[in-house]
C-alpha cells in the first residue's frame, strides 16, 4: 500500500512537471500571426497554411454605430474549428487602418460597458481565442487606455487573449499602462511611405526600419522581446518619377507574377518608369531572423497576398524561424 502510495505521488510530480515544460515550451514557441479576411476563412479554407502558423487575425470585426454586431459570422466555425486542431488559436482584430468615428462614442465611459460586453459575446459565441485591437491613429483618444484595460479583464476571466497592432506613427498616443495590457504586440514596420504620398518615392518597410522600431518599442517603451512580434507586408507601392502619377498598389503574389525573377529582390522597374518596392525572399528570410533575436515572432498582412510553392514568403519565414 505504501509503495503504492509513493509510485502515485511520483507519477502526479512527473505529470505536474510535464505540463510545467510543456506551458513553458509553448510560451517559447516563436509566434507566426498572420492577418486573413473573415470574408475568406468562410469562403475557402482547405488549402489554408495552418501548419505554418500559431495565431491567425481575422479581419475586421466591427460594431455598428450603436454597438451592436449583426453579421452573421456562422460560416467560420469549420475554419475556427480546423485551426484548434492544428493547434493555432484564432482572435477576431477590431476597427483597422482608417477611420472609425463610431469608436469615440463607444468606448465612452457610459458607453463602454455595454460594448465590450457585446464584444465578449461575439469572441464567446464564435468560440475564438480572443480580441487583436487594431484601433489607430486618430481613432485613438482619452478612453483608449480605459477601453484596453477593462477588455483586458474581460478577456482573461475568460482565458482569453488580447493583442494590438502599432505603429510608431501614434506613438505618443499610447499609453505604456494600454501597452502593458496585451499579451503581445504587432508591431505595423511598413507603409513608411505609400499611396497617400507620391511626393515621397521609395521602400514602405525597409530592414532598417525594423530594427528602428523594435528598438524603439523594446528598449524606449521598455517592452520585453516577449510581448514584441514584428510585423512585415505582403505587398508593395510602385511610384512613378512624377508625383502626379497615381502610386500603384500589388501584392506579392501579383508582383512575382507580372515580373518574373522579382521574388529575390526589394524593388522592380515596372511598366511607364515606374518601381516597385516590396519585400522579396531575402528581406523576410533577414527579417525573421531579426525577429528570432530581438522578438518573439513575425506577423503578417496579410496573409491572401502571399505566392504558392518555393517563391512564398510565409513559408521562408516558417523555414527561417526552425532554424538555430
Amino acid at each position: 500500500f505504501k509503495m503504492r502510495n509513493k509510485i502515485t505521488v511520483l507519477l502526479i510530480g512527473v505529470i505536474i512537471t510535464v505540463i510545467r515544460l510543456s506551458a513553458q515550451n509553448s510560451e517559447n514557441v516563436f509566434r507566426i500571426v498572420g492577418y486573413y479576411s473573415i470574408r475568406s476563412a468562410m469562403d475557402d479554407y482547405g488549402n489554408f497554411p495552418f501548419k505554418k502558423l500559431t495565431h491567425v487575425n481575422l479581419y475586421f470585426l466591427n460594431p455598428d454605430s450603436l454597438g451592436y454586431f449583426t453579421r452573421d459570422l456562422s460560416g467560420l466555425k469549420g475554419f475556427i474549428d480546423k485551426a484548434h486542431r492544428k493547434n493555432v488559436k484564432v482572435l477576431f482584430s477590431i476597427a483597422g487602418g482608417g477611420t472609425h468615428p463610431y469608436y469615440h462614442d463607444l468606448l465612452k465611459e457610459d458607453k463602454r460597458v455595454f460594448f465590450i460586453g457585446n464584444l465578449m459575446e461575439q469572441v464567446l459565441k464564435y468560440n475564438v481565442d480572443g480580441i487583436d485591437v487594431d484601433i489607430e491613429g486618430s481613432d485613438i483618444d482619452e478612453n483608449y487606455e480605459a477601453f484596453v484595460t477593462e477588455l483586458a479583464i474581460a478577456l482573461k476571466q475568460q482565458n482569453k487573449l488580447i493583442t494590438s497592432a502599432v505603429a510608431v506613427y501614434y506613438k505618443d498616443q499610447l499609453t505604456d499602462h494600454a501597452l502593458a495590457a496585451y499579451d503581445f504586440l504587432n508591431i505595423m514596420v511598413y507603409d513608411r511611405t505609400g499611396p497617400w504620398r507620391p511626393d515621397k518615392p521609395g521602400h514602405h518597410s525597409t530592414y532598417d526600419d525594423a530594427v528602428e522600431d523594435l528598438e524603439y518599442f523594446g528598449n524606449i517603451r521598455n517592452i520585453p522581446k516577449e510581448k514584441l512580434v514584428l510585423g512585415v507586408p505582403f505587398y508593395g507601392y510602385g511610384f512613378a518619377s512624377d508625383a502626379s502619377v497615381p502610386v500603384k498598389t500589388m501584392n506579392y503574389r501579383q508582383i512575382i507574377a507580372s515580373y518574373p525573377g522579382s521574388a529575390t529582390a526589394d524593388q522592380w522597374e515596372i511598366e511607364n518608369g515606374m518601381t516597385m518596392y516590396y519585400n522579396g525572399l531575402p528581406t523576410i528570410i533577414s527579417k525573421t531572423r531579426l525577429a528570432k533575436e530581438r522578438a518573439s515572432g513575425i506577423m503578417i498582412w496579410q496573409l491572401g497576398g502571399d505566392a504558392k510553392g518555393s517563391n512564398s514568403l510565409l513559408k521562408a519565414i516558417w523555414k527561417s524561424s526552425r532554424k538555430n
